[in-house]
């Protein structure tokens, strides 16, 4: 099939199929024949509901017009707004809503649920990652150990995929915890690894994990909004993700977090505690012992920050309104797509996708190693001169999100024309 027929193939898909991109605002191209760009980069930040800005109006209008009585008054008082996202949040992540709680941001709550979760003993207290986690689970992990008075080089444990592979198998993590799970206190992974955009199998390794005597959380960051979750029915002891990617909550947006109704109300799980985590009844008493409730919601600290919650009401909205089951059936389209489409374009060049083909194993991520480097170069050009956002792991990795609330076939065309024409072949 030629560039031109590929190219046709892409616009009759959108037709037929048209998403949700008007809802988006998408920022325009900077180079290529196109006004809006081809945005592929939702893994990193998703884009922005056309509904925010009112939704961040409305709160600026409260507060310029009640002052301090937006606490308590008005069509959505403050206090209690927080939990205006908790059913949309649960729901996302299938968890009841007394597991489901929206604060701070990711690496805050992983810290914040680890001293309830990891609690290490002479002879357990290994932690398991991923050796691709994301570097910022890696430093939380390690400085969890050495708070615990332990060597992270030796409690830190990091799974690395077999030689000559580029993904974690689930049976090489099982094998790990069925030998050595005697000595593992907590197992904390990457729902889908950041880098590879492999899904791991969370109710195997869960299973797997509690049978060997550990507790096991998860970091949905790249999972959350981009696959179906069932934490509740999985089993899960906590978990903890950010909205700013595949949930278009904004940069920095406030984090999720999901502890188990097992540990709620257990008063031998610790936590450290904050005003906003004692009993809302009791909470203007100004007592001096927090009497938390029986739900996640013990584990708040402070008062949520109510001009960051505007935009993922907007955001949230959008996923109730289309649904999970319909954007899992789309991105394993597009994905599938884009990927037919590089497998073109891969023959003679040096490019590897790492992702998993099986789109089980996968959200709607494919990266892509470059086998001569320079992955931030080629990145730029594909901006510059088409209009192609990726983003790039240096020194050698592409990732491509068609996100399937607002990518299109055409963009994934954009982007597998844009490598054919810059990657040269050998």
């Amino acid at each position: 099939m030629t560039s031109l027929e590929q190219e046709a193939a892409a616009r009759r898909r959108d037709e037929a199929e048209p998403g949700h991109r008007h809802l988006f605002h998408v920022p325009p191209a900077e180079g290529g024949r196109y006004a809006e760009s081809a945005y592929l980069v939702g893994n990193s930040l998703g884009l922005q509901p056309r509904a925010a800005r009112a939704d961040l109006d409305a709160e600026l209008e409260t507060w310029a017009t009640r002052g301090v009585s937006g606490h308590f008054s008005g069509d959505r008082p403050w206090v209690p707004s927080y939990r205006s996202l908790t059913g949309p949040s649960a729901s996302l992540v299938g968890a009841l809503p007394a597991e489901t709680v929206v604060m701070n941001s990711l690496t805050v709550n992983l810290h914040l649920l680890m001293v309830s979760f990891y609690r290490p003993t002479a002879g357990r207290d290994r932690i398991v990652i991923e050796d691709t986690a994301f570097p910022s689970d890696s430093y939380a992990v390690r400085s969890q150990a050495r708070h615990h008075g332990l060597d992270p080089d030796e409690a830190v444990v990091r799974l690395r995929p077999r030689p000559g592979e580029e993904t974690l198998r689930t049976e090489d993590v099982l094998d790990y915890l069925d030998r050595e799970g005697q000595r593992v206190a907590l197992v904390l992974l990457g729902g889908v690894n950041y880098l590879t955009g492999e899904l791991m199998e969370i109710p195997e390794i869960t299973e797997a994990g509690h049978r060997a005597g550990a507790l096991v959380g998860w970091d949905l960051a790249h999972a959350v909004g981009n696959v179906p979750l069932a934490l509740h029915d999985w089993d899960v002891d906590f978990a903890a993700w950010c909205t700013y990617k595949y949930l278009n909550s904004g940069p920095g947006a406030l984090a999720g977090a999901f502890v188990h109704e097992r540990h709620l109300g257990d008063p031998t799980v610790d936590r450290f505690e904050g005003w906003w985590g004692t009993d809302e009844a009791t909470r203007f008493e100004m007592a001096p012992v927090s009497r938390p409730p029986a739900t996640v919601e013990g584990w708040l600290i402070s008062n949520p920050p109510v001009l960051a919650m505007a935009p993922m009401r907007s955001a949230l909205a959008i996923f109730a309104q289309v649904g999970m089951p319909a954007l899992r059936d789309r991105s394993e389209r597009l994905t599938g797509f884009l990927e037919e489409l590089l497998d073109q374009v891969i023959p003679g060049r040096p490019l590897t996708v790492l992702t998993p083909r099986d789109p089980a194993r996968r959200g709607c991520q494919l990266s892509v190693r470059i086998g001569r480097g320079g992955a931030a170069a080629l990145t730029e050009r594909l901006s510059q001169e088409y209009g192609v956002l990726v983003d790039d792991r240096e020194p050698d990795v592409i990732r491509l999100a068609p996100v399937p609330l607002y990518s299109t076939y055409h963009d994934c065309w954009r982007a597998a024309e844009a490598l054919s024409r810059l990657v040269d072949k050998s």
